[in-house]
């Protein structure tokens, strides 16, 4: 039997300033390959190249990735401002609409910090561009040196930054067999508008949502707002989910 193919999502990126190419973090594609037991097969973030309908007749489930641009705030009516850009509109064109089909169709599909904001908004919440600019909440970017540049150590900038509490009976705890648990940050929107079909099911120390599920939806829909795939090798958390993951993806080849 071969493997089950996950799409990747990928994201525009200029190349030197001058050549368009469409992108994903290479870590997306270990954890599908190493920890889901999947082929990875990355797909254009760009409606006008980009068939939904015959990219879900040849996937198995979909990873929405995290990415640096934001999802763009018209998408949830709210006006840009310069100050939270970049925006990726042509990805969020695709992960939109495609999140909403692959639930429709039963495709399992997991976001990962902005795949898991691409989820929640599909479905109707709203986001804050700045999460750590709002009372009460933490900084949620990734760590900085004092001249203002990230951290040059990527173990320093995705070690687990704060708690998150799981909703009890909840999929992930269920999933993850606790409710409490430690994750890397490193994201600045977040949402700050709830909507039915999202259900909030981890909530970091501040009051910040950090996991989500689709109700209803009749395969894997699950996001987490941190970065799970930078480490499932190794983090037991992390592997849970990718896990579960490919084990619905598996599921879903095999029922096709």
């Amino acid at each position: 039997m071969r493997k089950p193919v996950v799409g990747v999502i990928a994201s525009t990126h200029q190349m030197e300033g001058r050549f368009a190419t469409q992108m994903s973090g290479e870590r997306n594609l270990r954890a599908l390959a190493e920890v889901s037991g999947a082929l990875p097969l990355m797909f254009a973030g760009a409606p006008e190249i980009t068939d939904i309908g015959a990219l879900l007749d040849v996937v198995d489930g979909v990873l929405l990735t995290g990415a640096r641009a934001n999802v763009h705030p018209t998408r949830f009516g709210v006006e840009p401002h310069e100050a939270h850009e970049p925006y990726d509109e042509r990805r969020d064109a695709v992960a939109l609409e495609l999140t909403r089909a692959c639930v429709e169709r039963g495709v399992p599909v997991f976001g990962v910090c902005r795949g898991f904001q691409e989820m929640a908004v599909a479905f109707g919440c709203a986001l804050h561009p700045e999460i750590r600019d709002l009372p009460g909440r933490m900084n949620h970017r990734a760590p900085r040196l004092e001249n203002g540049e990230i951290h040059p150590d990527p173990d320093v900038v995705f070690a687990d930054r704060h708690e998150v509490s799981l909703m009890p009976d909840g999929a992930f705890a269920k999933l993850l067999g606790c409710e409490k648990i430690r994750v890397n940050s490193l994201h600045g929107q977040g949402i700050c508008k709830p909507a039915e079909r999202v259900i909030h099911e981890g909530i970091a120390e501040d009051g910040t949502i950090e996991a989500i599920r689709i109700a209803d939806a009749p395969s894997f829909a699950l996001g987490v707002q941190w970065h799970a795939e930078y480490d499932p090798q190794v983090n037991p958390i992390n592997r849970t989910l990718f896990q579960a993951f490919g084990s619905a993806v598996v599921e879903n080849r095999s029922a096709r």
